[in-house]
């Protein structure tokens, strides 16, 4: 399994992005993927996951509301739609996916296959 990600960039406060995971490989139809970031100096964090076939969706506390995880099957890609961003969303972020659901979908320990990250700067 090979991980992808891409769009991150220079935004604004207030302003949007979506970044993109590729996804190849599989099949994934029980495999749980995720968003994670790391910010400078600090511990990688969760950001939203899902089941790729579908009907399971979780978000970190500090993105509820603002950001959404979605898939495209057919494309084998998944999005981390972000809005409302700010400057504490300033960050690395990563994709990530393991061969089956957790319970314990927050920690990055869980996650076998990883992407090589896409930076993210909000500007004030």
């Amino acid at each position: 399994v090979q991980l992808q990600a891409s769009g991150g960039g220079l935004v604004q406060a207030g302003g949007f992005l979506r970044l993109s995971c590729a996804v190849s490989g599989g099949p994934f139809s029980n495999y749980a993927l995720a968003w994670f970031r790391q910010a400078p100096g600090k511990e990688r964090e969760i950001v939203a996951a899902l089941r790729w076939s579908g009907g399971r969706y979780a978000y970190a506390d500090s993105v509820k509301g603002r950001f959404t995880i979605s898939r495209d099957n057919a494309k084998k890609t998944m999005y981390l739609q972000m809005n409302s961003l700010n400057p504490k969303d300033t960050s690395v972020y990563y994709c990530a996916a393991r061969g089956s659901c957790t319970t314990n979908w927050g920690s990055a320990s869980e996650y076998d296959y990883w992407g090589q990250g896409t930076l993210v700067t909000v500007s004030s």
